[in-house]
C-alpha cells in the first residue's frame, strides 16, 4: 500500500492539493491530511488514493527492496 511519503510525493508530482486528491479519490481532504500527518487510513482509502494517482498517470517503481518511488506522469518527465 501507499506510505505517507508516497502520497506526498505523488501529490507533488501531479501538482495536486489535498483537496484535488480528495476530489479525484472520492475521500475527504481531512482523511488525506490525517494520513499524511501520522494518522491511519483504511485499505479501501489507500486503494482509492493509488487508483486516483494512476488515473493521473503516476506509476510506481520498486526501490531495492524498500517502498516504491512514484514516477510522475509521462508529460511531467519530458
Amino acid at each position: 500500500m501507499l506510505t505517507r511519503q508516497q502520497v506526498k510525493m505523488a501529490r507533488a508530482s501531479v501538482d495536486w492539493t489535498r483537496e484535488d486528491l480528495a476530489r479525484e479519490a472520492g475521500v475527504t481532504a481531512q482523511t488525506i491530511w490525517r494520513y499524511e500527518t501520522g494518522g491511519n487510513a483504511t485499505v479501501d482509502t489507500l486503494i482509492k488514493l493509488k487508483e486516483a494517482f494512476e488515473r493521473a498517470g503516476c506509476t510506481w517503481v520498486p526501490e531495492n527492496g524498500g517502498p516504491a518511488t512514484v514516477r510522475p506522469p509521462r508529460e511531467k518527465r519530458e
